[in-house]
């Protein structure tokens, strides 16, 4: 595992290579740290989500449930967590339902969690926007938030390059922050 990141290396190299072989909580931050900031206008449109491995309890948790990202409609309009349905369909999934606590304590590769979680997507659907986007300060820099309306957690975000970002999730109590990279899907103007 990587853990030193080579000045000379382009971020998106750095961030590709790790998310393969993946880094420690504190390459991480300091990766996030080096990235610049990003303006809520910015981030407008579809954004396909990916991990970072950092051997975080989160890690490869939420693409094991089928989820594909993150939808910006304007600043207080975003759907934070966009899944897969049955169908092969995308959809926004109501987080203020989703158990964070538990999901933190249940482990990967729990098969009846992800059945469950199969069942209940239909019913966890919703067209409402579920957080909202704002600047806001983090580790000394001021960039894009997502601030969710139900559960205590901001997604900070750094910019990686023009399509690619790199999110820091910030959830009260949690004792390390859970990474994730951003790829742009579509634009505002393309949904």
């Amino acid at each position: 595992m990587h853990t030193q990141r080579d000045p000379e290396q382009a971020p998106a190299a750095w961030l590709k290579e790790h998310q393969q072989s993946g880094t420690t909580q504190q390459a991480a931050l300091d990766f996030f740290d080096s990235l610049p900031v990003v303006a809520v206008d910015s981030l407008l449109g579809r954004w396909r989500g990916g991990g970072l491995p950092t051997e975080h309890p989160l890690d490869g948790m939420l693409e094991e449930y089928g989820w594909y990202g993150k939808e910006f409609v304007t600043p207080d309009s975003v759907h934070p967590l966009l899944f897969w349905n049955a169908r092969g369909a995308i959809i926004a999934v109501d987080s203020r339902f989703l158990p964070i606590g538990a999901v933190l304590k249940v482990r990967k590769g729990n098969r009846v969690l992800r059945a469950l979680f199969s069942v209940l997507r239909p019913i966890l659907r919703t067209t409402q926007p579920r957080a909202r986007l704002r600047m806001m300060e983090h580790r000394g820099k001021v960039s894009a938030t997502m601030i969710y309306d139900f559960l205590p957690i901001h997604d900070v975000f750094r910019r990686v390059d023009a399509d690619t970002l790199l999110g820091l999730m910030d959830l009260r109590g949690m004792a390390a922050p859970f990474f994730f990279v951003l790829r742009r899907d579509q634009p505002a103007d393309a949904l």
